[in-house]
């Protein structure tokens, strides 16, 4: 039972960091375009992360909780061991400034703990394929859907004047960025909710059947909630001002361009990193102006970064089982 607090524990204090590791996704367009400040963008976005659950349901939660790894291979200490390794990658990457995949990071370390315990057959290689796949699709399409949009509000507002465009897009900044948000909390806070969802059954309180605790849901949905309230200022730089400068205009075509990649995802139930979209979303956003508005060398090390994040998560989780079945 102390093993299943404990657990419990590392999962909400993870969505915690997750809220301010990936803060930035819900706000770093809306702030770096100084529509809202800082601390009005974090209340909005973290309004919004939490509603989310009550429109998009749990798809994503069910696929993390009973879709990855075989459930005869999940203990408390192997759910353990993939929190720790993917708090400790988080941290990392956030003090760093890095937009790394916090989706990626849960689920590596998950993975990577599951196979030291039980083996390479104890884990669902087709949706691990899947959520791999969208490494790459999920910001080539938030960036293919920002050009779109980006094109479409050129040709509709080319005959406005400059200040005018520029007023219309702050307003319109505020709905992007809620979607946006909606979108962020429907995709991250569920993943947390699967992997409570495994403790539980590991720990004998749930069957592999069982329906998701409303308890597990307000939980994570207000983890995320105060993590974002706690901003991630490092990487809001990052994304708001290091990879391109952003217009309200561009702002709005990015912040849409993700919350609807986001929407299609967790209605199909793809866990799908947010952290990539918004960054796709804002690279589309600002290439649609010109090739060259868009910082490559820091993109670089970014796309490094997230290729790092599933192998690297996996091989420290596997290492924190062995050494944790010391203490166990």
């Amino acid at each position: 039972m102390t093993l299943l607090i404990i657990v419990v524990a590392l999962a909400l204090i993870f969505d915690i960091i997750n809220g301010f590791h990936d803060a930035a996704n819900s706000i770093a367009t809306v702030v770096s375009t100084k529509v809202l400040t800082p601390a009005q963008a974090v209340i909005w976005a973290a309004f919004f992360n939490f509603i989310a659950f009550l429109i998009f349901g749990l798809h994503v939660a069910n696929t993390i909780g009973k879709g990855i790894v075989h459930s005869d291979a999940i203990t408390l200490q192997v759910v353990m061991s993939g929190l720790i390794a993917a708090i400790v990658w988080n941290l990392i990457t956030w003090w760093y400034g890095i937009p790394s995949s916090s989706s990626h990071t849960l689920m590596g370390g998950f993975v990577g703990a599951a196979i030291a315990h039980a083996g390479f057959s104890s884990v669902f290689y087709s949706e691990i394929m899947k959520i791999i796949a969208f490494i790459v699709l999920a910001p080539i399409i938030g960036m293919v859907v920002a050009i779109i949009l980006s094109i479409i509000c050129l040709n509709l507002f080319q005959k406005v004047r400059p200040r005018t465009v520029d007023k219309t897009f702050r307003r319109l900044q505020l709905i992007s960025a809620a979607a946006y948000s909606v979108g962020h909390g429907s995709n991250d806070a569920q993943k947390v909710m699967g992997i409570i969802f495994v403790a539980l059954v590991a720990g004998g309180k749930l069957s592999p059947n069982a329906e998701i605790p409303f308890w597990v849901v307000i939980s994570c949905q207000s983890a995320m909630a105060i993590g974002t309230l706690m901003g991630g200022w490092k990487i809001v730089k990052t994304l708001g001002s290091k990879i391109t400068h952003l217009t309200p205009f561009q702002g709005f075509s990015a912040e849409t361009a993700g919350a609807l990649t986001l929407f299609s995802t967790s209605i199909l139930g793809i866990p799908v990193s947010t952290t990539h979209t918004i960054t796709g979303a804002i690279i589309g956003a600002g290439t649609a102006k010109r090739f060259s508005a868009v910082r490559w060398g820091v993109t670089t090390n970014i796309i490094i970064a997230w290729i790092l994040t599933i192998p690297v998560t996996s091989l420290l989780a596997a290492l924190i089982y062995f050494i944790s079945s010391l203490i166990f």
